[in-house]
């Protein structure tokens, strides 16, 4: 039997990541606010918000097909895999990507579904076939 992490642990892992991703998208934003003529509005132009989630979606998509972790996931030893044990792929990983964010969308609720799930998935783990495990030594 796997061992899947419940919430607080995915929520700690989501904190780390978060931080992480906040100073990447701030020296992001820096170099896109560079290309415009008036960099105060650039919130308003679709492709700077396209960018930002681009380089999240890379952020995360980088690290599943890779290693299995990201930063976080790899400080709280954990990893995102496919069933049988493999890397993810990166078409799994943007099914992952987009599922997450609909599980927020939706006040939360596809995460809150570990609290309730026999094996402590979210939504966008059975979405996109992937787990998160425990990684022993």
């Amino acid at each position: 039997m796997k061992d899947h992490p419940g919430l607080i642990k995915r929520l700690a892992v989501m904190l780390y990541d978060g931080m992480l991703l906040f100073g990447m998208l701030f020296f992001a934003s820096l170099l896109a606010m560079t290309l415009v003529d008036e960099p105060a509005n650039i919130a308003n132009y679709l492709w700077y918000r396209l960018y930002l989630v681009g380089i999240c979606y890379l952020y995360f998509a980088y690290a599943w097909t890779r290693t299995g972790q990201t930063l976080g996931l790899k400080t709280w030893k954990l990893r995102v895999q496919q069933p049988d044990g493999k890397n993810i792929t990166w078409a799994q990983s943007l099914i992952r990507f987009v599922g997450a964010i609909i599980s927020w969308l939706v006040v939360g609720l596809g995460f809150l579904w570990i609290l309730f799930d026999k094996d402590n998935k979210a939504w966008h783990d059975y979405l996109s076939k992937t787990e998160i495990v425990k990684v022993e030594k």
